[in-house]
């Protein structure tokens, strides 16, 4: 759905963003129309190739005349700054053995400090989180999760103009060059459907915007206006929580349903199977290669096998339908992981207590579940 890098999650002072938004929206509907006499771009996109194509093509959609788009774009600051950290990251080589990369990743994110103030943003926006809860069947745990492990619940939404991120990975990065260029185009029509000037909302270097950190096509994917305003607005927390759970739900979230199990490991053979929230098998496989749930999951038939380096030693999980859901926002067993666990967490210290406690019920797709969540 979006680009999660980790050079921004390592943060060292993080407030609780206030309720409101950061008023994004522009006088008059959008941004001051110019003379169509003003035919070609300046500044940093001057010359540059698929300029003229973007231009003809949001001409042809109709939210833009072709004067106003040249004085829009040639006001484009590029950044080389993001090229280079984008080429910076890189894959990291599959350690031989276990180093602990699991509990250093988690260490970031399931903390005393984040708990506790994704806490206070539950209570706070409880009744939007439970309505959310009601209409798309996500529990208010996952939806405070993603945004705490995003931007700290709002604490930090990113300083890099939008336009100018999406405008440099459009122009200047070949290698994904047609993906973002489509986010441009998409955050364009955004702009203009909500009224936002172009020029004025900041997120993160990839063009990720508000407390979900959704880029633009997600927006027009999932956004819904939650709070009744008549706006889709990603910077203000209800709607983000309503965009959120929507998201989820177009994804193919399971209402009720258990997200992932602790698994023995009882005569498996580590590095015999491949690991990882893609590396879905049938249970009957699992278990014959000694791979079973620490409770019993009935009605299952296949499970992605999970493995996370901790410190100590291996740890195996298994990571079912509603884990396939969290990748699907972002595509790394560790940050679903992160989500689900800091969602456990959020629960317990809200007086929740734990999701399923050996708990039988029907789930929507007639799957019967035994389940007590590690």
């Amino acid at each position: 759905m979006r680009l999660c890098f980790l050079a921004f999650v390592l943060l060292v002072t993080i407030q609780l963003a206030g309720c409101a938004s950061p008023g994004y929206r522009a006088e008059g509907g959008g941004i001051r129309p110019v003379s169509a006499s003003v035919v070609s771009v300046n500044g940093d996109l001057a010359g540059q190739s698929g300029g003229e194509s973007l231009i003809d093509r949001l001409v042809a959609s109709g939210y833009y005349d072709r004067g106003e788009l040249t004085r829009l774009l040639s006001q484009v600051e590029l950044q080389p700054w993001i090229i280079e950290l984008m080429d910076r990251q890189a894959t990291p080589s599959k350690a031989s053995g276990p180093t602990g990369a699991w509990t250093r990743y988690r260490a970031r994110f399931v903390t005393s400090e984040n708990i506790a103030n994704g806490v206070a943003f539950w209570r706070r926006h409880e009744a939007a989180l439970d309505r959310a809860d009601a209409r798309y069947g996500v529990p208010p745990e996952y939806v405070v999760a993603i945004l705490g492990i995003e931007t700290r619940y709002g604490g930090y939404l990113g300083k890099t103009r939008i336009l100018d991120a999406l405008a440099t990975l459009a122009f200047d990065y070949p290698r994904r060059a047609d993906y973002f260029m489509g986010e441009l185009e998409a955050f364009l029509i955004m702009c203009r459907r909500e009224g936002i000037d172009p020029l004025v909302p900041r997120g993160s270097y990839a063009g990720a915007m508000g407390l979900g950190q959704f880029m633009p096509t997600s927006f027009h994917g999932y956004a819904v206006d939650f709070d009744g305003d008549g706006h889709r607005d990603l910077w203000n927390p209800i709607d983000a929580i309503g965009s959120v759970a929507n998201y989820f739900a177009g994804h193919g979230w399971h209402r009720g349903e258990p997200v992932a199990v602790r698994a023995r490991t009882a005569g498996f053979a580590p590095k015999s199977m491949k690991t990882g929230y893609a590396a879905r098998y049938p249970m009957s496989l699992l278990v014959s290669r000694g791979v079973t749930s620490v409770t019993p999951l009935l009605g299952y038939r296949e499970a992605s096998l999970l493995e996370l380096d901790a410190t100590g030693g291996y740890q195996y999980w298994l990571g079912l339908d509603n884990f396939q859901v969290i990748t699907s926002y972002n595509r790394s067993t560790y940050y679903a992981m992160a989500v689900h666990q800091l969602a456990q967490e959020l629960r317990r210290v809200k007086g929740k207590g734990p999701i399923l406690t050996q708990l039988e019920h029907e789930g929507p797709a007639g799957r019967r579940l035994a389940v007590a969540v590690d």
